[in-house]
């Protein structure tokens, strides 16, 4: 139980920045997803507010809702709308694979949708990829999620000082060398995640990060 009110139940994902449990409000006896942020890794804990405040401004139907900030023991937690349904990169990794064009579009232009509004509000993703991106069950809803590196105006990063945040096979050229990015930088990684999603793989994926 964290914060008195929210009981973590099974993990749904990890990754570098924390950790995604599905868990049970039991204030309001609905089902949420909990993001545990993992300050071992050099994450900012007074990220998990700036975070949970920029994200929370973007009212959009393709961005996720976050519901509440709680701290407990010192660790900062995220809780968020819970997604039924898998991401896009499990998608990829099923045996359904690769998406067919028309439903690629769908998909790139509630992405774009979503990547628009941020960008209205001077945010940058910095981290759009397709486990990034959940389709809910039953809907198809399209949700871009885990705004964790967001870049935010007059903010620095969540992440660790001095170390590249995003994913290699996904990030524009000028980010991998340390540039200034834009909304044009957010824009490239949709690209690569279209052309992920109607081929089945990234078409930068390297076996090194220097490849």
């Amino acid at each position: 139980m964290i914060g008195g009110r929210y009981r973590l139940r099974e993990r749904l994902g990890r990754g570098g920045m924390g950790v995604v449990w599905r868990a049970t409000d039991e204030l309001l006896g609905r089902a949420v997803a909990v993001k545990e942020l993992n300050v071992e890794a050099g994450v900012d804990p007074a990220g998990a507010l700036r975070e949970a405040r920029a994200v929370a401004q973007i009212r959009h139907p393709h961005v996720i809702v976050v519901h509440d900030v709680v701290e407990d023991d010192g660790r900062p937690f995220i809780v968020m709308e819970l997604v039924d349904g898998g991401s896009l990169a499990d998608r990829l990794a099923s045996s359904d694979g690769a998406l067919s064009p028309p439903e690629a579009a769908r998909i790139g232009v509630d992405l774009l949708d979503a990547l628009t509004a941020a960008h209205a509000r001077g945010m940058l993703h910095r981290d759009v990829k397709p486990a990034n991106v959940l389709l809910e069950a039953g809907t198809g809803r399209v949700v871009l999620t885990d705004f964790g590196i967001a870049s935010l105006p007059g903010a620095t990063t969540i992440s660790g000082t001095g170390v590249f945040a995003g994913t290699p096979e996904y990030s524009a050229p000028e980010r991998m060398q340390g540039a200034t990015a834009g909304p044009a930088s957010d824009l490239w990684s949709l690209g690569a995640l279209l052309c992920a999603a109607v081929t089945g793989e990234s078409p930068f994926r390297r076996d090194s990060l220097g490849a």
